[in-house]
């Protein structure tokens, strides 16, 4: 059986890092021995954390083509060399029907959950290329597969962000570099806390939801994967 890839002195970045699935990713993945840069737009929450971690904070906005080229040029700075690792984990989430969807929900969503993960690959793979090694993991969702009502800002997003990392998979066919899109169920996460799942019969309990804890151990387990060894898909959800 071949052993898993060590992280140790690996170069990570991950987006969305100041709460949820992105703090938890940047938290295992230090644990683990990499070396974390955290990207987010709440600077206090990031700088605390990559102080816990022995990181560095990048504070960016990942809507932001230019502010995330920039962000990708310190981390490279920061560490020396292109990152080994790049998790895209930033995200929003909103409930209405589809005719009831507000345009600048719509337009939020969009932006940041499928705009900001096809900017934040731009920004890096063009050096992570230069390297000819990395794992690049998208944070999708069951949304992006299989429809829901009321989800439809997010799951239109959702489903864009497997149609760009289709795409992404053939692009990287024999470049030495790999990339997954984890598709995870519901997660305990704050994105809930302004829709009171456990007392909306449509949705699921909270205590039935997966935890972010969980999440960021199916991106360990995607990263350390022996070198050759690709997983295009990954879906999640609670047994």
């Amino acid at each position: 059986m071949m052993a898993a890839t060590s992280l140790e002195d690996a170069v990570a970045v991950v987006t969305g890092a100041s709460r949820g699935i992105g703090r938890a990713v940047a938290l295992r993945l230090a644990a683990a021995g990499a070396r974390v840069a955290v990207l987010a737009r709440s600077v206090g929450e990031l700088e605390r954390l990559a102080e816990e971690i022995g990181g560095w904070a990048v504070p960016c906005d990942i809507t932001d083509a230019e502010a995330l080229g920039r962000a990708a040029l310190q981390v490279r700075e920061k560490a020396g060399r292109a990152p080994d690792i790049v998790v895209a984990a930033a995200g929003v989430f909103h409930l209405a029907p589809a005719d009831e969807t507000p345009l600048d929900v719509l337009d939020l969503n969009l932006d940041v959950n499928l705009r900001g993960g096809i900017l934040t690959v731009r920004a890096f793979l063009p050096m992570m290329k230069e390297n000819g090694a990395g794992t690049v993991v998208q944070v999708g969702s069951v949304a992006g597969r299989k429809a829901f009502p009321g989800n439809a800002a997010y799951s239109a997003s959702k489903f864009g962000l497997r149609g760009f990392h289709e795409v992404l998979l053939e692009e990287l066919r024999g470049t030495g570099l790999r990339a997954t899109l984890l598709e995870p169920a519901a997660t305990d996460t704050s994105i809930w806390d302004p829709m009171d799942p456990d007392g909306t019969p449509e949705l699921p309990d909270r205590a039935a939801m997966l935890r972010p804890q969980e999440v960021a151990e199916a991106v360990h387990f995607v990263v350390t994967r022996p070198s050759g060894v690709q997983i295009p898909f990954l879906p999640m959800e609670r047994s």
